[in-house]
């Protein structure tokens, strides 16, 4: 007999994952991809953050780091956030665990109990909502269209609270969509929360430096709510560290315990060495931050200019993150060769095997309509994408 638990069957695997592993598969044969499936920064880890890891291997930092991570870097974290949020931490209340989506899940699984309602704005990034149903809870999704430009409105949150209802996820910047939420926005979102004490917000800011509005806005500036908020970040996506696997949370007390108990039972504290690195992500140079920053505000630029040009694609103007969420369904119906366009999905794969550009469909984002292209990759690789994709969407008739 070999059967997985109930709790893994009804899991989803990852479809960025899936694409990326599909992308990597047509590269090994010699077939020349294009891959914008992935949402990882094509950076290297700058060197001063390089350095200071192989320092911490010379100075033996190689053995078991306190659970939730080197009081040093969590102090640097607590001044991060007083320094660029305007926010007061204690090194107690920050859990620091082996990347971003662990730390959303360890909040999730240590807050919902089965039956418990989690808000997820749609377009949501695809993990969320498997999370929930690893902690046997239900998603309440609240659909957000391009016309809104994927933001969830006051009322729509309103009309989504139940009694039952535990936590809200929130993304800003946003995975998919790179939409951010302005102050008045999230104040917004605040006002109706603040009537409602037993809802927790986890705040998904690991985009946070990857904004093109000035400044980023977090939801636990607002005081009605602060005490309810938990901020989930990390040094993936801002100082190009995807692989260095290093997360974190600022939260209230009882929850910091509580992920700290839960992390201590199935992971323990996150890599020695990596910590190492992340403190001086956070203590030193900012510089590199904002050279990245410059380089994605300018391929936004470049593929929205490019994408616009795509005849039946609907376009919005991201303000932030790595991604283009354009909404396709124009092209559902129609057929190739034989073969039809029926959905996002089948986009996705059509877009792969006749124009050699990796895509993610839209349906796992909770946006069946979409798809998603990460372009965190040169200039000269998105102008050739956009020309491919406009070339294989021609075909179809």
């Amino acid at each position: 007999m070999s059967q997985v638990s109930e709790r893994l069957a009804s899991l989803s695997p990852s479809e960025t994952l899936a694409m990326s592993q599909k992308s990597n598969e047509l590269k090994a044969q010699g077939i020349d991809v294009i891959n914008m499936s992935v949402g990882e920064p094509d950076f290297n880890t700058p060197d001063h953050i390089k350095e200071a890891a192989k320092k911490a291997v010379d100075n033996n930092f190689s053995f078991y780091s306190p659970v939730p991570g080197y009081p040093a870097l969590r102090k640097a974290i607590v001044e991060k956030l007083k320094k660029e949020n305007g926010l007061t931490y204690k090194p107690e209340q920050i859990v620091c665990s082996n990347g971003a989506k662990q730390s959303v899940c360890n909040v999730i699984i240590s807050i919902i109990d089965a039956g418990d309602e989690v808000i997820v704005p749609a377009p949501y990034w695809v993990s969320y909502v498997e999370m929930v149903k690893l902690a046997e809870g239900k998603n309440v999704i609240i659909p957000a269209g391009i016309e809104q430009d994927f933001k969830i409105t006051p009322e729509q949150l309103e009309a989504a609270i139940t009694p039952k209802t535990k936590a809200l996820i929130l993304c800003s910047p946003s995975n998919p969509t790179g939409s951010v939420y302005s102050k008045e926005e999230l104040k917004g979102l605040a006002d109706v929360l603040a009537k409602y004490p037993n809802i927790i917000v986890i705040a998904d800011e690991i985009y946070e430096h990857i904004n093109y509005i000035g400044k980023h806005e977090s939801i636990a500036q607002f005081d009605s709510i602060f005490d309810r908020v938990v901020i989930v970040n990390g040094v993936s996506k801002g100082y190009a560290m995807t692989g260095w696997r290093i997360g974190w949370i600022a939260a209230p007390q009882w929850i910091a315990s509580a992920c700290n108990k839960l992390q201590g039972q199935y992971t323990s504290g996150p890599c020695s060495v990596a910590q190492k690195a992340a403190e001086e992500a956070y203590t030193g140079d900012q510089a590199c931050v904002e050279t990245m920053r410059k380089a994605f505000e300018r391929r936004r630029d470049l593929i929205v200019k490019l994408a616009k040009e795509i005849p039946g694609f609907k376009i919005n103007h991201p303000q932030g993150a790595f991604y283009l969420f354009p909404e396709c369904d124009y092209y559902f119906g129609k057929s190739y060769n034989g073969r039809v366009i029926e959905n996002a999905a089948d986009m996705a794969m059509y877009l792969l095997e006749e124009g050699h550009v990796a895509s993610v469909g839209g349906a796992a984002f909770g946006a069946p309509n979409c798809i998603r292209l990460s372009y965190a990759t040169s200039d000269e690789n998105i102008i050739e994408a956009i020309k491919r994709i406009k070339e294989a969407l021609a075909k179809l008739k």
